[in-house]
């Protein structure tokens, strides 16, 4: 099924049947499908609460959540549409503060794929039409819509007139679709990337982006001007730095001393400063800085370097153990890792990763601190096989001690049975990561 996607519930599980059965199985990029289908449904993306549109390669996802984390604690109400899910398909939906439930899932799921016999919309498609169904007819203060995959001919794309748009740091991902080679379009990888998460700068919308390399840059200042979008780089228009323990953030309209985000990893600084620029740079609703130290304090998003808590897995090692958790599966993905875990204790690697990713490249940045590492397959999906993927690190990244493994169950406790307390990273994929989650029982709320 598209994306593993199953529910308990049975009418949901109804309907997400359906949606298999629909759907070309595939992801399928571009415009016109999804635009047929909102029109079918009276085009409800027209009338959302005002969008903070997030696009990027890694942090997307975090910058979204830091955004959620800003705008509740000032005392105002958001919808969130983000992916993939975890565990359940309803952590896509977020409406007004809340998961949506089974019964409106279970309907909005029926009336979307009413409209959209023949079409054969992608399962992203629907799911996108759902989430705008969901959020034109609820009200809130805002909307935060996470780009699915690149940006130009992502489905949420059809949007027209957000309140401002971010990109994050960039990288090579999904290179079977963002660099398929097309007319007009940057011959380079990376400035390719940039051109395809550029797509979502809209005429005189706001566009908040990370400093980039000069050529990356570049790509997105021309593409700012060829949309009319306006520009605001960091490092020109605003910027931020880490020290004596505070986020500096400083813009024309003055400066900041913020706490420290208290998610793991350096990197989500400036995941949160991304956050903070769009919200100081939007017109549409007020957040004041108490709001964005809040946001600091409170924000969390699973799978990010999560530290499990207490469940079913963690009870499986000896007292002192850790497990971190974390969906990143790109090599920038894994150089953000290696930069969290450096000065800490070698970790056990438990790594599951999709068939089309670079395990090699997400890896080699942390491969130093890996005192082992076993792989495991990743149920429902095409994924490394265990066993080459043992064979090909142990060759190519020295790494002493390889194990596969049935399941991330059987290398708990076959880590149990052969040391003492140990600090053990589960990593590799998102997919992997929701399974984790199921197993240890945290799921997302």
């Amino acid at each position: 099924m598209p994306d593993h996607a199953i529910s308990n519930n049975p009418t949901v599980q109804a309907q997400l049947d359906r949606l298999t059965m629909l759907s070309p199985g595939r992801d399928v990029l571009g415009l016109e499908r999804i635009a047929t289908l909102l029109d079918r449904l009276g085009n409800p993306h027209h009338g959302l609460p005002p969008v903070f549109h997030v696009s990027g390669t890694n942090g997307k996802g975090s910058t979204c959540a830091f955004l959620r984390g800003a705008i509740e604690a000032a005392g105002l109400t958001t919808h969130v549409y983000s992916s993939p899910h975890l565990v359940r398909f309803n952590e896509r939906i977020r409406v007004a503060g809340k998961l949506i439930d089974d019964e409106t899932l279970s309907a909005l799921l029926s009336e979307v794929l009413d409209h959209a016999e023949g079409l054969e919309a992608s399962f992203f498609e629907v799911t996108t039409a759902v989430a705008f169904l969901a959020f034109a007819r609820s009200p809130a203060d805002a909307c935060i819509i996470e780009v699915g995959l690149g940006g130009r001919l992502d489905a949420t794309n059809v949007l027209v007139s957000p309140a401002i748009c971010g990109i994050a740091s960039l990288g090579i991902d999904h290179e079977a679709f963002l660099l398929a080679p097309e007319e007009g379009t940057p011959a380079a990888p990376l400035d390719r990337i940039a051109f395809e998460k550029a797509g979502i700068a809209k005429s005189g919308v706001p566009l908040v982006t990370q400093k980039y390399s000069a050529s990356l840059a570049n790509t997105i200042a021309a593409q700012a001007k060829l949309t009319g979008a306006k520009l605001l780089a960091r490092g020109d228009i605003w910027d931020a730095v880490s020290y004596e323990g505070c986020l500096h953030y400083r813009d024309e309209a003055g400066k900041l001393s913020l706490p420290l985000p208290r998610m793991t990893g350096a990197h989500q600084a400036d995941n949160a400063t991304l956050a903070i620029a769009m919200l100081r740079h939007q017109s549409a609703i007020v957040v004041p800085e108490a709001a964005l130290s809040a946001a600091m304090e409170w924000t969390r998003w699973p799978a990010r370097m999560q530290l499990l808590g207490p469940g079913p897995l963690t009870a499986l090692l000896p007292e002192g153990s850790t497990i971190w958790l974390d969906g990143g599966h790109n090599p920038d993905a894994g150089a953000a890792i290696a930069k969290t875990i450096e000065d800490g204790p070698p970790v056990h690697v438990i790594i599951g990763m999709l068939k089309n990713k670079d395990a090699l490249g997400f890896l080699k940045p942390f491969a130093h601190k890996i005192a082992s590492l076993h792989a495991v397959p990743i149920p429902g999906h095409e994924h490394h096989d265990p066993a080459d993927l043992c064979q090909s690190l142990q060759d190519k990244l020295d790494i002493a001690h390889t194990d596969r493994s049935h399941d991330v169950t059987v290398s708990l406790r076959q880590l149990a049975a052969t040391s003492g307390p140990a600090n053990i990273l589960i990593c590799g994929s998102l997919y992997l990561a929701g399974e984790v989650l199921r197993l240890n029982e945290e799921v997302p709320t």
